[in-house]
């Protein structure tokens, strides 16, 4: 179906909302063992944390946050995009009862498509990847909530050839043909770009050439890029102007990059590199620190950095190495999981939170 021209130049979404804030958190739910989300929003209030982004859009997580001031950014899973490809009146359907239901109450100021497509194994999601973005989009535009509910979608590291240093940074040639006319729509609409950014996985891969102290903010002698005369101190500003960098050569340079997802894990296997408390204390600390200072990168000095930081809790039933099950900054009773200045709920309200335990799927 093509998308048409009187929808672009009349739907643009406005961010103006949103604009001061710079630290949000991932709200994921692989396990067994959290709280209720009514106990999630006690918690994210007592931590003052006012922006979140769940893998779904669970009415049970949208009723309990309605009245709460909390801004969420909900997801179309990667199983749903080829069904809402097929159609506007699916998409319609789907933003019917998982979005405008739940509306004014509930916050829902945007709608992620799916989450790491690009990149992956699984060509057929490719393909339906624009074709789901349009359909929910055209869904907004026809219910009015186009300028207030923004669609994007978030990448992984993978949809890059080359991100060292910076400026080099491209989209993959296998990508690009399908990343391109996705940016195309994007910058039409209004939206950002969104970037999973873990400076923990790249460390992880290859400790014997990054040094720690880059990866987590700490002092180094950080690196110099030769095209940009820019020096970086830190690798997560690093990796936010490789994206930057990848845009601009495809020519969208005026389009924001939010960082969608950066942590680092508290636990690993014995052969995940740096995956301690303390580094991921020193990393989640550090990251805030930036984040609060509400300044750009070397190579966007005016953009100011925005992240969600991954994740909420520990999700115990996720699969994979150790540190997927380890990314946490609250532990399920609500307490912290290491102090970074985040308020956890207090021993009484911890202990209320475990009557009301059940399986959440995110």
């Amino acid at each position: 179906m093509a998308f048409t021209g009187c929808i672009l130049a009349i739907g643009h979404f406005s961010a103006s909302h949103s604009v001061t804030w710079t630290y949000g958190v991932n709200y994921g739910r692989i396990a067994n063992n959290l709280p209720a989300p009514e106990s999630v929003v006690t918690l994210l209030k007592a931590a003052k944390i006012n922006h979140i982004r769940i893998y779904d859009a669970d009415h049970g997580v949208l009723q309990a946050f309605k009245g709460s001031g909390i801004e969420i950014i909900i997801c179309l899973p990667n199983e749903l995009l080829t069904e809402m490809s097929m159609g506007e009146d699916r998409a319609m359907n789907w933003v019917k009862e998982n979005v405008q239901a739940f509306l004014p109450g509930t916050r829902i100021r945007g709608i992620a498509i799916g989450n790491e497509i690009l990149g992956g194994t699984t060509m057929q999601l490719w393909e339906a990847l624009l074709p789901a973005a349009k359909n929910i989009y055209i869904a907004l535009y026809r219910l009015g909530l186009h300028r207030t509910i923004e669609v994007s979608s978030p990448h992984s590291e993978a949809v890059f050839a080359n991100s060292f240093p910076p400026s080099a940074c491209i989209f993959r040639p296998d990508v690009a043909p399908f990343m391109k006319p996705l940016l195309e729509f994007f910058s039409q609409i209004g939206s950002p770009f969104y970037i999973n950014a873990y400076p923990f996985l790249a460390y992880k891969n290859d400790p014997q050439h990054i040094d720690i102290n880059y990866a987590l903010f700490k002092d180094n002698r950080g690196i110099y890029d030769a095209k940009t005369k820019l020096h970086y101190d830190n690798m997560f500003e690093a990796q936010v102007d490789a994206a930057y960098a990848a845009l601009d050569k495809a020519g969208f340079s005026k389009m924001e990059v939010i960082v969608s997802e950066t942590g680092w894990a508290s636990r690993g296997d014995p052969d995940e590199a740096g995956a301690t408390v303390k580094n991921a204390k020193t990393y989640n600390k550090n990251l805030r620190k930036r984040l609060a200072k509400k300044k750009g990168t070397p190579f966007r000095p005016h953009m100011v950095v925005r992240a969600y930081v991954f994740a909420l809790f520990n999700e115990n039933s996720k699969p994979g190495p150790t540190s997927e099950r380890n990314f946490g900054l609250f532990k399920p009773d609500g307490s912290i999981a290491y102090d970074i200045g985040f308020t956890g709920l207090e021993p009484s309200a911890a202990a209320a939170s475990l009557l009301s335990f059940k399986l959440r799927v995110g």
